[in-house]
């Protein structure tokens, strides 16, 4: 047996990775890979898994286990009604984002750094298109996360700015690059290695909105750097609505690193909706600018969708 490192795959086949950095496309022996029960693809670029390697075929072998993950970046696939594996055994999660081109999305950041934080995985958000011009909400968001101890970095795939600070923040580290279509996270990857040649798409006119350019999660290695440290990152599919899995409503408060250290000392102790309740320790902080008002309505919006089960973008 080797274990070997999954760079992506569809359906039953998978690219995986092994040691001597030889490729080997890999199928799951048996129907379904038993670690993975429940989920809408049974593994993703991250995953560590055990192959037996074809003696016939240099190319190929068959994945018989998978080695415990120490994380996995999820979304909650809709049409599966299952939660998808974006990536697994991450460093970091990119969550990519643009001032304008598509426009600026902060509830799909907000969406992305709770499953960062529930999965306690350390979430960068990134600001591409830095070109462009900015505007108000998105400074003030923007500023509001970094009070709130988010990394926050503004580049441009396009100019180059920032591109070298954003490389070496990915040095040595494995990272994936999560954000909706057009936000440019395969214009990244091309800006960060050229030979990548990664295909890129436009916005719909019609919409204002990214077409779907990467069609399947994909992990790539960068050149190392100065210092011998290689950075391996995976390039998610663009998605319009990011659905979070595995969080109640009831404990979504927990996951806003603002509203958190208040719960439990309203009035109405941990019974209080911190809705409209007096003596709410939350609703006073928000009255008081200690809590973004965007961000509590961000809050009242996503728990609401959990509820509901219907999700906006």
């Amino acid at each position: 047996m080797t274990e070997a490192l999954v760079l992506g795959g569809t359906n039953n086949q998978f690219e995986v990775e092994t040691p001597d950095g030889n490729v080997r496309l890999c199928v799951i022996k048996g129907k379904i890979l038993k670690e993975s029960e429940g989920y809408y693809n049974p593994l993703a670029p991250g995953d560590r898994v055990l192959i037996a390697e074809d003696e016939t075929d240099p190319l190929r072998g068959q994945i018989v286990s998978l080695v415990p993950r120490k994380n996995h970046f999820v979304r909650l696939n809709q049409k599966g009604n299952a939660p998808q594996l974006l990536a697994s055994n991450l460093d970091l999660a990119v969550i990519v984002t643009t001032p304008a081109e598509p426009p600026f999305r902060p509830r799909f950041v907000d969406r992305a750094l709770i499953q960062a934080d529930a999965e306690h995985i350390a979430p960068l958000i990134l600001v591409n298109k830095c070109d462009l011009k900015s505007d108000i909400d998105t400074d003030e968001r923007c500023t509001d996360w970094e009070r709130l101890g988010y990394e926050v970095m503004r580049v441009s795939a396009k100019t180059g700015e920032g591109m070298d600070a954003l490389a070496s923040r990915l040095a040595g580290r494995l990272s994936a690059f999560v954000g909706q279509s057009g936000v440019g996270k395969s214009s990244l990857l091309n800006a960060l290695d050229e030979r990548l040649a990664l295909r890129t798409s436009g916005l719909s006119e019609k919409y204002g909105r990214g077409t779907h350019t990467t069609t399947k999660g994909m992990l790539f290695h960068l050149p190392p750097d100065s210092d011998g440290k290689i950075a391996s990152i995976v390039d998610t599919p663009g998605v319009r609505r990011f659905v979070l899995h595995g969080i109640p409503a009831k404990d979504l408060v927990l996951y806003f690193r603002e509203m958190e250290p208040l719960v439990g000392t309203c009035l109405w102790g941990i019974s209080c909706s911190h809705e409209s309740e007096p003596g709410c320790k939350i609703l006073e902080a928000v009255y008081a600018g200690i809590i973004h008002e965007q961000r509590y309505e961000s809050w009242q919006r996503i728990r609401e969708e959990i509820e509901t089960g219907s999700w906006s973008d």
